[in-house]
C-alpha cells in the first residue's frame, strides 16, 4: 500500500478569493510574449503585454497579437505565440523555458504570497492548477477533478490514507497525461481521493522525473526523462 503525505492544511484556504496577477510567458520562437491578467469584468479581460499598461479587451479582439477566447468569472483563455493559455486571477507568475538546442524542456515557478508553488496544467488534456507538494508520493486529485478528467477511479485499487485529518478513501490509479507548464509526463501514478481538493496536487511520481532547484522564490524543473 502507497502512503500518500499530502499537506491537509491546503484546505483550509479552499475558498479564499485570490487577488493578484497571471503572469505567463507563452514560447514558440526566440521571442516570447509575456501577458498578465490584471482583472476580469464581462466579456472583457485587463491585460498587462509586455509590461506595458492595462489595457481592457473584449472577447475576440486582438490585442499585439494576443487573442482574448473567453472570460468568465475569475479567468481568461486567451491566444498568443501560436498557442492557448488559460489565466487566472491570483496565481503566481510563471516561466515557460523553451528548449535549447532539443534540450529537455525546464521552467520556473514563483513561490506566491503564501511561499506556495502553483502552475497551471492539464490532465488527461483537461485544464487544472496544480499546487507543488513535495510531500505527496504521487499526484492527488479531488474526485470533481478526475471526474472532469474522465478518470474510472473506482477501478483503481482502494486504498486508505493517513492523513492529519485522520483516515480517508481513495484509489490508486495511472494518469495517461500530466502536464505542468510546458513539461508532460505520460503513465504518471496518481490517487483520487474520494472528496474534492482546492488544487490538485503535483507530487513525486512527477517530481522525481525532475531535475529540481530552488533559487530564494522561484524553484526550476528541468525534465530528467
Amino acid at each position: 500500500m502507497t502512503a500518500i503525505g499530502f499537506i491537509w492544511r491546503i484546505l483550509s484556504f479552499c475558498w479564499l478569493q485570490f487577488i493578484g496577477v497571471v503572469l505567463i510567458c507563452g514560447v514558440d520562437s526566440a521571442q516570447a510574449t509575456e501577458v498578465a491578467l490584471a482583472g476580469v469584468f464581462p466579456g472583457k479581460a485587463l491585460l498587462v503585454i509586455n509590461h506595458g499598461v492595462p489595457r481592457s479587451a473584449g472577447i475576440g479582439s486582438v490585442i499585439d497579437g494576443v487573442r482574448v477566447l473567453s472570460v468568465d468569472g475569475e479567468s481568461a483563455t486567451l491566444e498568443f505565440d501560436g498557442r492557448r493559455h488559460r489565466l487566472v486571477i491570483g496565481e503566481q507568475a510563471v516561466s515557460v523555458a523553451a528548449p535549447a538546442g532539443g534540450g529537455a524542456p525546464s521552467m520556473i515557478i514563483h513561490a506566491d504570497s503564501r511561499g506556495h508553488f502553483n502552475v497551471t496544467g492539464a490532465v488527461n488534456g483537461v485544464d487544472t492548477r496544480f499546487l507543488v507538494d513535495t510531500g505527496a508520493s504521487v499526484v492527488a486529485l479531488g474526485r470533481s477533478d478526475a471526474l472532469r478528467a474522465g478518470i474510472e477511479y473506482t477501478k483503481g485499487e482502494p486504498i486508505t490514507l493517513h492523513t492529519a485529518n485522520g483516515q480517508a478513501r481513495g484509489w490508486m490509479v495511472s494518469l495517461d497525461k500530466v502536464r505542468a507548464g510546458s513539461i508532460t509526463l505520460h503513465n504518471v501514478s496518481g490517487v483520487v481521493l474520494e472528496g474534492d481538493l482546492p488544487y490538485v496536487l503535483l507530487g513525486m511520481s512527477f517530481l522525481n522525473r525532475m531535475e529540481m532547484r530552488r533559487e530564494g522564490s522561484a524553484l526550476h524543473l528541468r525534465q530528467r526523462y
